[in-house]
């Protein structure tokens, strides 16, 4: 059961996403398909054992899934033009990770009545959730994601993985941006 609109929890307010949306730009990540994230998306999925996995850059208006598995050329959808790339802040769970800036994992949302509401539940049929913050020295640029339609228990060791590929992932980014500035430290580091 999903409770209406007007009954639904807040989701929480994301003070940072100035100051992420600069750092995002900074890095030159943007709302657009990358085929490595979709790539990270699919191990990340498979290692896993769920069915959905994103890389989640969130911005003031909405959220993009830069990495989505299965992908836009998995399922026969021109990239550009693929609505399972956006999601509004609303919607899911990842915006909670962002402003706590910690992991978390929901074995099965309906067991918490702060989750049981949100739309992804009746709109996609999400039943369990993981994520976790992409975090640099400037803060939080957005998740990484499983999810699954089951109930789905991700366990100590579940939260351990995903927590390392999400910081071997902020290093990745790291080495990208390296390599398009010309420089031996991340944008926006003293040098």
């Amino acid at each position: 059961m999903t409770l209406p609109h007007a009954f639904r929890l807040v989701t929480p307010i994301d003070e940072d996403a100035p100051r992420r949306a600069a750092r995002l730009r900074e890095l030159d990540l943007r709302e657009e398909p990358d085929p490595e994230f979709d790539e990270f998306a699919r191990e990340l999925a498979q290692s896993l054992d769920a069915p959905f996995a994103m890389v989640n850059l969130i911005g003031p208006e909405r959220q993009y899934f830069a990495g989505l598995y299965p992908s836009s050329l998995d399922r026969g959808v021109d990239p550009a033009a693929d609505p399972f790339r956006t999601m509004a802040c609303d919607h899911g769970y990842c915006m909670y990770v962002v402003t706590r800036g910690h992991a978390m994992a929901l074995n099965e949302v309906m067991d918490y009545h702060l989750f049981a509401g949100n739309p992804v539940v009746d709109e996609i049929g999400i039943r369990a959730y993981l994520g976790a913050p992409l975090i640099d020295q400037a803060g939080t640029l957005g998740t990484i994601c499983v999810v699954d339609t089951e109930p789905h228990d991700w366990g100590a060791q579940g939260v351990a993985f995903i927590k390392a590929r999400a910081a071997e992932l902020v290093e990745r980014i790291h080495q990208r941006a390296n390599l398009r500035n010309g420089h031996g430290y991340p944008p926006g580091a003293a040098s």
